[in-house]
């Protein structure tokens, strides 16, 4: 299957801690986790709308069905707590059993 074929609603509540410079990113580092947080919001669209529009599907994985797909140019950076920096190409999007969703930078595709 290609691309994302059910209704979904953006789930608001994952959106600040997956841009940079947020409180909610900067809470990530001081709990002494990485934060995957995509270059801007308007890479986060971008990326969102093309995995609607033609993204893997993964299956159900940690209670979330899940879509990715690579970019050829780099979407995001994964930011460890001690200032690391790793450039991302990988999108997914992590679909609820409500049908909302929230699309994260990733390294690779989550694994069961």
């Amino acid at each position: 299957m290609s691309g994302v074929n059910c209704p979904i609603d953006l789930d608001t509540r994952h959106i600040a801690k997956h841009l940079p410079n947020t409180p909610q990113m900067q809470r990530l580092l001081k709990k002494g986790l990485s934060a995957h947080v995509f270059k801007d919001m308007e890479t986060l669209k971008k990326v969102t709308q093309a995995i609607i529009e033609k993204g893997e599907y993964l299956g159900k994985i940690r209670k979330y069905e899940r879509y990715g797909l690579y970019f050829s140019e780099v979407i995001g950076y994964r930011i460890s707590p001690d200032g690391t920096i790793l450039n991302l190409f990988y999108g997914e999007m992590k679909i609820d059993e409500y049908n909302k969703y929230h699309v994260i930078p990733r390294t690779k595709p989550s694994r069961k």
